[in-house]
């Protein structure tokens, strides 16, 4: 088999590689050395947020037994490019294609991902062949890096980037930059936003989308877009279970929107001085947000959480990973046509148990989505849920996403 883009012409960039200088690692390790803690006494139970016991363990690893450079070999195992549009730095990987006539496919990541969240799936997607499919099947996988994350950095001179700018961004690095005339698209978390606004505004060139949930485009608009509840109290009659629910989703989800939309600069300048810090803040994300069973490990190894860690830390774009929220409600989305479906692309959409509405089960998960005003945005023509997996789904149960990812684009190449 050989490998070659969907048009078969020579891919238009020279690939380089990533390296984080020694300096900056050698920063890293003499400001983790200076790590002072707080007290932490009775948070055992992690009641008050991530405990100070873990923390310390993690620190204590990521200072003298963690391996940037074995990660970062791991990491250059596939292409990288670094490319700038509109004055918004770029970096993104690739996996190319591996089969007759492989469909481009960007896979957008959100937050505390990085780029890296994808490389479970992006074999399995760029050469299906080697496990166990059809290479009709195969994609040429594009992933970047969301701007201010990561290697896509820094923003000095876009300081307002939001998802449906970015949605811009990726449809010009996609045709004008890589020339493909059509493409495919994937994403979760605030990723899927970006390529909802990619099946909105460019449907006519896309494929097919396929996203983790199916959120309105409109979330992050309004005056109180921080409030998770919506401003909303409880209501004292409901079921224990149903309450129960409703409160563990709060303590999910509030302090992590209130904080990053209301206050992202205040916050940064605090996690940007200490790595330590840093990790707890998006620990807590990675620990609360995966489905896990009250053990990250099972997710994220420690070599997986400081790798992510590491990126973000090495490239100094907390600030403006964090700062994105608050930009998303600054810039609220408005529309581009008034056809409807709003999101006219045909969009497969992965839901899993974990992150079920309050009430609602895994066997009715997806006929509660095709009841609500949810599923009137979106021409959903592939609905799928698993009990398994959270809210990294890709990461946590990659073979999954990807069958889901497939059935969306079968028929439509």
């Amino acid at each position: 088999m050989s490998e070659r883009t969907h048009d078969s012409r020579p891919f238009p960039l020279a690939p380089g590689k990533i390296h984080v200088p020694d300096d900056v690692l050698t920063d890293l390790r003499q400001r983790l050395d200076l790590t002072r803690l707080p007290d932490d006494v009775g948070n055992e139970d992690g009641y008050y947020g991530v405990p100070r016991g873990y923390l310390q363990e993690l620190v204590d690893y990521w200072r003298s037994g963690y391996d940037w450079r074995a990660a970062e070999a791991e990491i250059n195992t596939y292409e990288h490019y670094q490319v700038a549009i509109d004055r918004v730095p770029v970096h993104f990987m690739r996996r190319p294609g591996v089969g007759p006539d492989p469909t481009p496919l960007i896979l957008t990541h959100g937050w505390p991902w990085t780029f890296w969240h994808w490389s479970k799936v992006a074999d399995r997607l760029a050469d299906p062949g080697a496990h166990g499919g059809d290479p009709a099947e195969a994609f040429d996988v594009i992933v970047p890096s969301f701007p201010g994350f990561g290697f896509s950095s820094p923003l000095t001179n876009r300081p307002d980037m939001n998802f449906w700018k970015v949605a811009d961004l990726w449809h010009t690095l996609m045709t004008d930059v890589l020339g493909y005339e059509r493409y495919g698209a994937g994403g979760c978390d605030v990723g899927a936003l970006v390529t909802a606004q990619l099946g909105h505004k460019y449907a006519e060139e896309l494929y097919a989308i396929h996203i983790g949930s199916g959120r309105k485009l409109t979330m992050f608009n309004g005056d109180r877009a921080w409030d998770y509840s919506g401003g909303r109290p409880i209501p004292d009659d409901l079921p224990a279970e149903v309450r129960a629910r409703i409160t563990q989703l709060d303590k999910r989800f509030a302090v992590h929107l209130a904080a990053h939309m209301l206050a992202p600069s205040t916050l940064a300048h605090a996690l940007s001085d200490s790595p330590a810090g840093m990790l707890a803040w998006i620990l807590e994300r990675w620990s609360r947000w995966s489905d896990n069973g009250g053990d990250i490990e099972t997710v994220f190894s420690r070599d997986d959480l400081l790798t992510h860690a590491t990126i973000y830390w090495a490239t100094n774009t907390i600030g403006t990973s964090i700062r994105l929220y608050a930009n998303h409600n600054r810039y609220p989305w408005t529309p581009s046509h008034d056809r409807l479906p709003i999101v006219q692309a045909p969009t497969g959409i992965t839901f899993v148990g974990y992150e079920n509405p309050p009430g609602v089960s895994t066997d009715h998960r997806v006929e509660y989505f095709r009841t609500s005003d949810f599923a009137d945005w979106y021409n959903h023509v592939n609905l799928t849920v698993h009990d398994h997996g959270g809210h990294f789904i890709p990461w946590e149960i990659p073979d999954r996403w990807t069958d889901d990812l497939r059935r969306t684009f079968q028929g439509r190449r």
